[in-house]
């Protein structure tokens, strides 16, 4: 009898196991029932929600469902990518993380409560973004040259602004600071928006920020722009020098966003969020939304979850060293 009750239990077990084994993959192939949620890590207006908007808009046709943009500010972006960490890994929860919440976290905050490789699966990445260096409008510097001789002069009496610690904008102003041997005061705002909402109102300064949240201001000489950091001048922006053209060659610096899910989240589901993404990224409209606002679109092969698990990884790598030595 005891042998039978243990055999009808195994039987019992592996009834449930296979019930499980044909089910996830049922919900795989069914998926998106509901409404997703993305989580952009700053408030509405700055280049990752900007971003987000566009790219979601598109995939929210292909998938069949609408995708919810949630604004979750709060310690340079870390706040909400914890709270994203800590999600069902269903697939209706996901983040738009960029290379501050996802590489240069990791030395900047030593408690941080998630790492960016081991709670997140990759998605893909959505668009470069070049860093650009701003200032108000009636700054005195006439050009990049001028703008450092001013910087290394007056530094103790400036004003930079940032989306907070560890966001891209204190990230790249961090790395521009240091190869300047420079200590200016930060000022810390809730989003990139808001920081260049007091760039604009000549609250602060400076700041060092991604293209995608500038083009608007500087053609419309809300603001002034110093130097691009990447070896080429930006489409978008064709009369803004690069950094290297204006005696600063050190200072090179791309951010980037991409879309991440918890951990676990199934493989088929991951699978069509890209695909989602994909389709957006090769839509005319959507491209043309991205390129005129100064964004670098990547191709097919930089679009897939390796490819974006490699990127986190090597951005780690680069930025941590950067970073301590700013500390210093």
């Amino acid at each position: 009898m005891n042998r039978l009750r243990r055999w009808l239990a195994v039987g019992r077990l592996a009834l449930i196991t296979g019930a499980v084994a044909l089910t996830a993959p049922v919900q795989a192939q069914d998926y998106p029932k509901r409404t997703i949620t993305m989580i952009v890590p700053f408030a509405a207006g700055g280049p990752t929600d900007v971003i987000s908007r566009i790219v979601t808009g598109h995939m929210a046709q292909t998938l069949g469902q609408s995708v919810v943009i949630e604004n979750v500010v709060g310690a340079g972006g870390t706040t909400a990518t914890a709270r994203a960490a800590r999600a069902a890994n269903d697939g209706y929860t996901l983040i738009t993380g960029h290379m501050g919440t996802h590489a240069a976290a990791v030395p900047l905050y030593p408690s941080l409560a998630y790492h960016p490789e081991k709670d997140f699966e990759p998605v893909s990445l959505l668009a470069g973004t070049p860093i650009l260096i701003l200032a108000r409008k009636d700054f005195p510097a006439k050009d990049l040259r001028d703008f450092v001789a001013y910087l290394k002069t007056n530094a103790e009496k400036l004003n930079m602004a940032h989306a907070g610690v560890g966001s891209v904008s204190h990230v790249s102003c961090q790395l521009l600071n240091s190869i300047l041997d420079i200590k200016p005061t930060g000022v810390p705002y809730n989003g990139t928006g808001p920081a260049m909402n007091a760039l604009v109102g000549a609250q602060v300064d400076y700041m060092c920020d991604q293209i995608v949240n500038a083009v608007p201001q500087i053609n419309g000489g809300t603001i002034k722009a110093y130097g691009v950091a990447t070896p080429e001048r930006n489409p978008s922006l064709p009369n803004v020098p690069t950094t290297i053209e204006g005696g600063l060659p050190k200072f090179q610096a791309q951010a980037w966003n991409a879309i991440f899910a918890p951990k676990g989240t199934p493989a088929p589901i991951v699978a069509a969020l890209n695909a989602a993404v994909s389709k957006a990224l090769d839509d005319e409209n959507v491209r043309k939304r991205l390129l005129d606002l100064g964004s670098v679109i990547p191709g097919p092969e930089g679009r897939t979850p390796a490819a974006l698990a490699a990127l986190v990884k090597s951005e780690i790598e680069k930025w941590t060293p950067v970073l301590k030595q700013a500390a210093n």
